[in-house]
């Protein structure tokens, strides 16, 4: 296995590792919030689901950029080919933006889906508007997601 190889794997395991990590935290702030609020007011577990769902988001994003790369190096669907120590390093920096942002907004977004989901046990009808703000949260990685994804396009194999 070349070191170029090597470089576009750990960024694949980064991209999807730091993500994930960022969402699993997120996910679990927000689920532990809806537990509280669904052991009074079971009848509000569809609203509250909803928001405890959306910091999972950043994980999907580093996986699909750990694919996108795992296939463009001939892991999945082929054999893997030999890169350059510069296009594997090319490869790492590309996973860089999803791998961060990904972290902290899949945590912060968890935070703010708490938040929302205290304010839906309080107005159930404000659920939608808890949606929305958790959701601008989720800019920014689709924001990262997309540089990623531009970095990636740009280098050539």
């Amino acid at each position: 296995m070349t070191t170029g190889l090597v470089y576009a794997l750990i960024g694949a395991a980064l991209s999807i590792g730091l993500a994930g990590i960022g969402s699993a935290i997120g996910v679990a702030l927000s689920g532990k919030a809806a537990a509280g609020v669904i052991s009074e007011k079971p009848e509000l577990f569809g609203k509250v689901l909803i928001l405890q769902a959306l910091p999972g988001t950043q994980g999907i994003y580093g996986f699909l950029l750990a694919i996108l790369i795992l296939v463009k190096v001939g892991l999945v669907g082929g054999t893997p080919i030999q890169i350059t120590d510069a296009q594997g390093l090319s490869l790492f920096a590309s996973t860089l933006p999803i791998a961060v942002v990904g972290l902290v907004s899949g945590i912060y977004q968890g935070k703010m889906a708490a938040s929302a989901i205290a304010m839906t046990a309080k107005k159930p009808n404000m659920s939608a508007r808890g949606m929305t703000m958790t959701a601008i949260v989720e800019t920014y990685a689709i924001l990262a997601l997309l540089v990623s994804i531009l970095m990636y396009s740009a280098i050539s194999i």
